[in-house]
């Protein structure tokens, strides 16, 4: 009986232990930190060994293969030693991969990957075919590829996930769009970010696509050193396409197979320029599965967004709260100002992952009234933003900046939690701050 090691007892690990289990594997799951309730009682149910706070190596080291989570970096001790003794660590996503031959559309990118993963599965569904949703998001592929013989699985996939894969190979892959983010992960080098989110291409052949965003000067720049094997099919707000998606007389042009198919902007149930291009990339993948012109039109109008992200929680005195919570870094936090109508308190801040925020002095000059910094270090945004806003506050939890922000609103205004940042410093994940700041606002 081969021997599974999992590290990490989170969403990934333990649907990979099930997983593992149910292919006959002997399983141990190692978690250095402490395990949540609920994923001891499913190990419990499923009698798997676990044990946390700890890494036994002698339990650990003996293994035949090892599934790390993406949490963990390859550069800890256990991870080390497993690669010095030549003991094989994937991905979850490649131990996954390796149990099911249904159709894989895999989706990345540093941002709107959720949205577009989402309003792609939806337009799949939609469109009556047998799909799963998770990945990056929701469930698992492991903990999907144990429970449900799906023959289509949309998924979300973060450059963490792929850094570990080897032969997993997604018929449909795409790459939303890329910026700096995670490079403390790395080496600072932007370079290999972007090599890390190719990586969704690189076993992929001429029977495969590859959808990719054609403003992207990253990915434009990249692909033409590293040409990749399958069907590209750029989208883009600015060029045409003989196959891939564009616009023209403000309408959304998606031409894969010679019979495009046209849907007006301004129907979108999700406004704004980032999701227009999401809208692009998910109608493509619809497209590509041979979902109905009218099954896409209809769905892309009732799709209303994703929680945390440009979330509008309530309207009290004439001020809006909106939730932007998933947005972890600089780009995401640009759309988020960028479309901002009104004068805007702009709650920033958390873990920095080397940002640079020059990028978004013209959007805060243009836009932004008051600033409420909400991280355990904020030296780096009070330096950049000092200058050019008359108010900056700091604050040390989320009431505290949701308070001062209804203070220093006045009718008319917006108020924006969009942090640019990681949100391990005070809350549990993006989606704790996002739930604690609409308590908050409810709670006005």
């Amino acid at each position: 009986m081969r021997r599974l090691v999992v590290l990490g007892a989170g969403e990934s690990g333990v649907g990979a232990a099930i997983l593992g289990k149910q292919k006959n594997y002997e399983v141990f799951v190692s978690d250095f930190g402490k395990i949540k309730d609920h994923y001891k009682e499913v190990l419990l149910h499923q009698e798997i060994e676990w044990e946390e706070e700890t890494h036994t190596e002698t339990k650990i080291l003996n293994a035949d293969l090892v599934m790390k989570s993406p949490g963990i970096p390859d550069n800890v001790a256990i991870v080390k030693a497993l690669t010095a003794k030549g003991v094989e660590v994937v991905s979850e996503i490649e131990f996954a991969g390796e149990f099911t031959d249904s159709t894989i559309v895999g989706i990345t990118g540093t941002n709107g990957k959720t949205t577009t993963t989402r309003l792609a599965f939806q337009l799949v569904a939609d469109g009556g075919l047998d799909a799963a949703l998770g990945g990056n998001i929701g469930k698992s592929f492991a903990a999907l590829v144990a429970e449900s013989a799906a023959a289509n699985y949309v998924l979300e996939l973060s450059s963490f996930q792929l850094d570990g894969i080897r032969s997993f190979r997604p018929h449909i892959a795409v790459i939303t769009n890329i910026t700096p983010d995670h490079l403390d992960r790395y080496d600072d080098d932007f370079e290999k970010y972007i090599a890390a989110k190719f990586r969704i291409a690189m076993n992929q052949t001429a029977e495969d696509y590859f959808i990719y965003d054609g403003d992207d000067e990253d990915i434009t720049r990249w692909l033409e050193q590293h040409p990749v094997q399958s069907q590209g099919l750029p989208f883009s707000l600015t060029k045409i396409y003989e196959k891939g998606a564009y616009i023209e007389n403000e309408n959304i042009i998606i031409n894969v197979n010679n019979t495009p198919f046209t849907m007006p902007i301004a129907s979108l149930g999700l406004q704004g320029k980032h999701n227009v291009k999401n809208a692009m990339a998910a109608s493509t993948i619809a497209t590509l599965l041979g979902i109905r012109k009218e099954t896409i039109r209809q769905s892309l109008e009732d799709f209303q967004g994703v929680e945390h992200r440009l979330e509008r929680v309530l309207k009290i005195n004439n001020v809006m709260y909106i939730n932007d919570s998933k947005a972890t870094n600089v780009n995401a936090a640009f759309y988020a100002l960028d479309s901002m109508e009104t004068p805007t308190v702009w709650i920033v801040g958390g873990v920095d992952k080397g940002n640079d925020y020059s990028q978004l002095l013209q959007l805060v000059n243009e836009k932004v009234k008051a600033i409420i910094c909400l991280g355990l270090d904020n030296d780096k945004v009070i330096s950049t933003f000092g200058n050019v806003v008359e108010l900056m506050i700091e604050a040390h939890s989320m009431s505290d900046a949701v308070q001062v922000a209804y203070r220093l609103a006045d009718k008319g205004d917006s108020v924006l939690l969009s942090p640019a940042c990681a949100s391990f410093d005070l809350f549990e994940n993006y989606e704790d701050r996002g739930r604690q700041f609409k308590n908050a606002v409810r709670n006005l």
